[in-house]
């Protein structure tokens, strides 16, 4: 029920925020104007006694998210990659949402996947541990089967998670249409279209069978790339609540000091992170959208292996050929052809100048080059991004929207590593490599050989559909001068038909 009543929720939310002590640690993160400061607090103090009390041995952020439920923890975890942007204490209180919640028992655990599995836990694994991470929807515990001996790690859902979400997700969507009818500004923002694709990506992770699914197509596409590998799913151990995979033995991403100890080279580990992000979004159109430090190791020989597949992003060919131009445009500096490439895909208004646009492109990516990544502050710089998308009417693309936040995310995880990471630097290989292969000569031909095909395959329908078309276009009292007959269109289709054929046997 998307209505008033969630007022109280969201009334609740900012009660919390008081009541914990996080009021104050957002602000300053996002550096509040005094005004702004001296009105939320006026409005929250005198109902800081609705809000979640929380548990008290946690820092106040993380106290006050944890409290309201999985989906502010959702957005916590993404913050805790961005100490450039939220401050470093901030950042580290909020980077135990990753994986370090309190979990739930694990005699619930194991009455969860007995219930899904409809198999005994204690006859199915010889040992079956407390659990090892827990996080926003669910934990996982270390287990070993007791047919073959292997380790194993189980993943499974935390009970009540589905109704939590729905609720979050319910107030989500009052306070996205609170926003778009008190700030007209705000609609080419699509807010609610926002909160939409949040849901959709959400329900998705709750549903284990969906990740599972998901793992195993991207452990196809990425088989060759080295330096890099995932777990096996074990499907007879797998349902909608409950994933099993093999165990991964590794050092955790977020553990610098234990990286450096085991020897292995941070700014490499850093810039290829950043590069297969790249290479899965550009090559293949499916990557990892959920990057963060929780879901990443490095393994005794320094492959970095990721897990947790409950969120993956998926963009088309051409999403991804604009995309790739646009990176280039800026690794190349060249921005009036940044500004074109978005006015082409319809990313700016028509009416807008692209000289204007290609201008304040400028301002927003020169400061990043030549500059030691440390000096840049991604917070002003995103503040600056967005000042430019307003004043030009773009409109946000809910289909970008997950690329664009895990890019953020997976800069902030390689910057953890190397603050000194110039991510044009790391990012011009990849991108070079996907434009020479998706537009060049070679694209070209198979682009014209996909569209030969299709035609070959609907050649057999055309002269229905062009019949149709004319018939539709033609009215009883001015009949069509010159109507086409069946016998000229067929030969029209069988043309075409042909010249596909031909078109794709030749290149």
């Amino acid at each position: 029920m998307r209505g008033p009543h969630n007022i109280f929720r969201l009334i609740r939310t900012g009660a919390t925020l008081e009541r914990t002590g996080a009021m104050t640690f957002v602000m300053n993160a996002f550096e509040a104007p005094p005004l702004v400061r001296i009105v939320i607090r006026c409005l929250m103090w005198p109902f800081q006694w609705l809000g979640y009390k929380g548990d008290p041995d946690m820092g106040p952020t993380t106290r006050a998210l944890n409290a309201l439920g999985p989906a502010y923890i959702k957005f916590g975890q993404i913050l805790s990659t961005r100490p450039d942007v939220v401050g470093t204490d901030l950042a580290s209180q909020l980077r135990v949402l990753q994986d370090q919640l309190p979990p739930f028992p694990r005699e619930v655990a194991k009455a969860e996947i007995e219930r899904e599995l409809e198999i005994s836990v204690d006859e199915t694994f010889s040992e079956f541990s407390e659990p090892v991470a827990a996080a926003s929807i669910a934990q996982v515990h270390r287990a070993r089967l007791a047919e073959t001996g292997e380790d194993v790690a189980v993943k499974v859902l935390r009970p009540g998670i589905e109704r939590a979400f729905r609720r979050d997700i319910d107030a989500f969507y009052f306070a996205a249409r609170v926003i778009e009818f008190l700030s007209p500004a705000s609609r080419r923002l699509h807010p609610i279209d926002v909160v939409t694709h949040f849901e959709g990506v959400v329900l998705g992770e709750l549903d284990l069978r969906l990740e599972s699914s998901a793992a195993s197509e991207f452990a196809s596409n990425t088989a060759r790339d080295e330096g890099f590998r995932l777990p096996s799913i074990l499907w007879n151990l797998s349902a909608r609540r409950v994933m099993t995979q093999t165990w991964a033995d590794g050092t955790r991403f977020g553990d610098v000091a234990a990286l450096e100890a085991a020897g292995h080279d941070t700014r490499r580990l850093a810039a290829r992170v950043l590069e297969l992000f790249l290479l899965h979004a550009l090559r293949d159109g499916m990557f990892h959208a959920d990057m963060h430090h929780g879901n990443l190791k490095v393994a005794p020989n320094g492959d970095i292996i990721a897990y947790d597949f409950g969120i993956m992003g998926h963009i088309d060919e051409y999403t991804r050929r604009v995309y790739a131009q646009i990176l280039f445009g800026f690794i190349r500096r060249d921005y009036r052809r940044v500004a074109e490439v978005h006015f082409e895909a319809g990313y700016v208004p028509a009416d807008r100048d692209v000289d204007e646009f290609a201008r304040a492109l400028r301002a927003v990516g020169e400061p990043i080059f030549g500059m030691d990544a440390s000096r840049i502050s991604m917070g002003r710089l995103l503040a600056y991004l967005f000042e430019v998308t307003e004043r030009f009417g773009m409109e946000t693309r809910t289909e970008l929207i997950l690329l664009q936040r895990t890019m953020v995310v997976v800069e902030g995880v390689a910057r953890s590593l190397d603050p000194h990471m110039n991510i044009w630097e790391v990012a011009q290989p990849v991108v070079e490599e996907y434009i020479k292969k998706s537009l060049g000569p070679t694209a070209l031909a198979k682009d014209l050989t996909r569209t030969a095909e299709v035609l070959a395959r609907f050649g057999p329908k055309l002269p229905h559909i062009a019949e149709a078309a004319l018939i539709r276009q033609s009215t009883p009292s001015k009949p069509t001068s010159h109507p086409v007959s069946w016998p000229w269109a067929a030969l029209g289709g069988a043309v075409v038909m042909a010249a596909g054929v031909l078109i794709g046997a030749g290149l």
